[in-house]
């Protein structure tokens, strides 16, 4: 078997877990999580390698798109030490490509994501500056078939009513209400566990590519379509 293939004692380990989140028991059982994670650790390389070949990744190794297992639960309330997922997140490289790609590994609840989590104000303004002008657009990019075959609709957090400088009656509030911008894909675990799998996230990933180029389009350039300097 292949290293990057996720083994079933990978999200075994994370069932476990889930039911004995101590320090105790992960001492314990320090043995399956070093496996787990170096099973995990392959996975993510093979991914980067494969996105690398149609898009470019400033993540320097699937090591370092992994998230840490161990929690920061200093201003949480739920104080159990270990996160029961196994995720990692890639970032495009330069300036002119835009948003991220993420996966995400837990026992019923498997998926890819991508987009933008946190817009900074200077450029979540200019999106929906972009959105106000061009929103037929959008409409049009976020209609596209494999689009909607492969992610359905895109989510992401929204604010209650109108944005501040917007009217409640503007033909696109409802793309203008966004402060996301997330394509989200899930995946069964007996998906995750065959062998294509890595395969399955990075074809996602492609399929993501013209609403990722897009808002690169969009945040690199002014209203008038000049590069930002």
């Amino acid at each position: 078997m292949e290293s990057y293939i996720i083994k079933k004692e990978t999200l075994d380990f994370l069932k476990t877990l889930s039911k004995n989140n101590d320090r105790d028991w992960f001492n314990a059982h320090k043995d399956k999580y070093i496996r787990s994670h170096e099973n995990m650790i392959a996975f993510a390389d093979a991914l980067l390698t494969a996105m690398n070949k149609h898009d470019k990744i400033e993540t320097e190794s699937g090591k370092k798109s992994l998230f840490r297992i161990y929690k920061d639960v200093r201003f949480s309330k739920d104080k159990t030490p270990y996160s029961c997922r196994w995720s990692g997140g890639f970032q495009r490289a330069t300036k002119k490509l835009r948003g991220g790609y993420y996966f995400h590994i837990e026992p019923g609840n498997c998926f890819l994501a991508g987009g933008f989590w946190g817009p900074e104000p200077a450029d979540l303004k200019r999106i929906r500056e972009d959105i106000a002008l061009g929103y037929k657009d959008w409409k049009k990019m976020l209609a596209d078939k494999t689009l909607i075959k492969t992610f359905g609709k895109m989510i992401g957090e929204q604010v209650g009513s109108a944005p501040k400088g917007y009217s409640k009656d503007h033909p696109a509030i409802e793309l203008l209400r966004y402060k996301q911008y997330i394509l989200k894909h899930e995946f069964t675990e007996k998906e995750v566990l065959s062998p294509d799998f890595v395969n399955k996230v990075n074809d996602g990933f492609k399929k993501m590519r013209p609403f990722l180029n897009y808002m690169s389009e969009v945040l690199t350039t002014d209203a008038n379509g000049e590069p930002i300097v």
